[in-house]
């Protein structure tokens, strides 16, 4: 819950006009709230009062508040709504293009741009007519966002993008897929579309009929999902990188039927933090919150060797089973002793079933294995691929299920035996 502030309620007869828009700006925003419970919240409030500022926020809150994500969001649609009036204008400088300057600048808390876009739905968001003055000059404002654009967005760097290009990049992030593949497995599951016959099940049929074979059953395999298992450096050089990664790792984690049984999670810097609890949170800006309040070495150095030790030793047990798919995130910038690194990786290797290294450094045409740390790990991975971008983010997509793709690792590995 929000700090309080002086919550100044005016004597309106429209309170339950207003209480009204207020749970309807908490359905937009995802909470789901029908009419029984408006007319809940109404009758609520009337017994309690709204005289005390606190007793009002939890008589709302007990009447639309059923799950523990969705704290963050009532928390501040309450806060624009009904308390401050400056954090609407705030957020509704935000979404209009800056023209006569830039209100105080103030980070957005988790959930409340979302927050704010619910209340603001339906309201016009084009710029104002102003009078046209003596010797003025009349700009026109295109905020389109054009197909070209959109592919030149797709090709951009993360670190050149401006803030506008990285909120419209996360946008597009959040609808990315990744797909896999199941795994191929012995266990069988009954299918009448089957060609393979389930002998057991048609002999313990028969036996139940008295002998009498009336049916075969048959089986298909069934499907085996592997495990996700993401493994990002938030290191000072990887730091722009890897929060628009996570926020694609958080769609990923939370999507439907993209195959993954489950989806693990793992910052490094000079420590390993395991924020796999927190990518399970529905709303993106509180789960990011979350895991950077967590991983306390965001923008530190690096010490890549110790922490894949710490991951293999704790954890690689627990979470690499199921055929698990490791996705390593970094640019492998490390001074520390590259034997070790290069023995961590090499179990990290041979515990999953496929390991794949995204570099940003790779964007460069002119990339070459030199540094100790990239040539140590290089030799230990399946796929050596690019992630610097959403283009080489949807590339992934596309081959992560193959087998068969070694992205950059070929090239490299001969450049460095040269």
């Amino acid at each position: 819950m929000p700090e309080h502030l002086p919550l100044d309620i005016p004597d309106d007869p429209k309170l339950a006009h207003n209480i009204t828009h207020f749970a309807r700006a908490l359905r937009k925003a995802g909470l789901p709230i029908g009419t029984g419970r408006v007319i809940d919240a109404i009758r609520a409030v009337e017994a309690a009062g709204f005289t005390e500022r606190r007793d009002f926020y939890w008589t709302l809150h007990a009447c639309f508040v059923n799950r523990p994500e969705h704290r963050a969001v009532f928390a501040q649609i309450f806060r624009l709504y009904w308390r401050d009036p400056r954090y609407l204008e705030h957020m509704m400088s935000m979404m209009l293009p800056a023209i006569r300057g830039v209100q105080e600048e103030r980070n957005a808390q988790a959930a409340e741009k979302r927050a704010a876009e619910a209340l603001l739905d339906g309201v016009q968001r084009d710029l104002p007519e102003f009078e046209e003055q003596e010797g003025g000059t009349e700009i026109e404002v295109d905020a389109s966002l054009t197909m070209s654009s959109e592919e030149r967005l797709r090709t951009l760097d993360f670190e050149q993008m401006s803030s506008d290009e990285i909120a419209q990049a996360k946008r597009m992030l959040a609808r990315l897929k990744l797909p896999v593949q199941p795994i191929p497995s012995r266990r069988a599951q009954t299918s009448h579309l089957g060609h393979r016959i389930d002998r057991a099940r048609t002999l313990r049929a028969a036996m139940r009929q008295g002998g009498e074979l009336r049916d075969i059953a048959r089986s298909v395999p069934r499907p085996r999902w592997p495990n996700l298992v993401v493994v990002c450096d938030i290191s000072g050089s990887m730091s722009q990188y890897s929060r628009i990664i996570l926020h694609f790792l958080h769609a990923v984690s939370n999507a439907r039927g993209a195959g993954w049984a489950r989806v693990h999670a793992f910052t490094f810097g000079t420590r390993l933090t395991n924020i796999t609890r927190h990518l399970a949170t529905r709303d993106v800006d509180a789960a990011l919150a979350a895991a950077g309040a967590e991983a306390q070495d965001w923008e530190g150095g690096t010490r890549i060797g110790q922490c894949l030790h710490a991951f293999n030793r704790d954890w690689s047990r627990r979470v690499m089973g199921q055929g698990a798919v490791v996705l390593l995130i970094t640019d492998g910038l490390d001074r520390d002793d590259p034997d070790q690194l290069a023995r961590e990786m090499e179990r990290l290797h041979l515990s999953a079933r496929r390991l794949i290294w995204l570099n940003p450094l790779l964007r460069w045409e002119g990339f070459a294995p030199k540094a100790r740390g990239i040539a140590a790990m290089l030799p230990h991975v399946d796929s050596f691929r690019a992630g610097h971008s959403i283009a080489s983010l949807e590339e992934l997509a596309g081959v992560i299920s193959r087998p068969d793709d070694v992205g950059e690792k070929a090239r490299l590995l001969a450049r460095l035996s040269a």
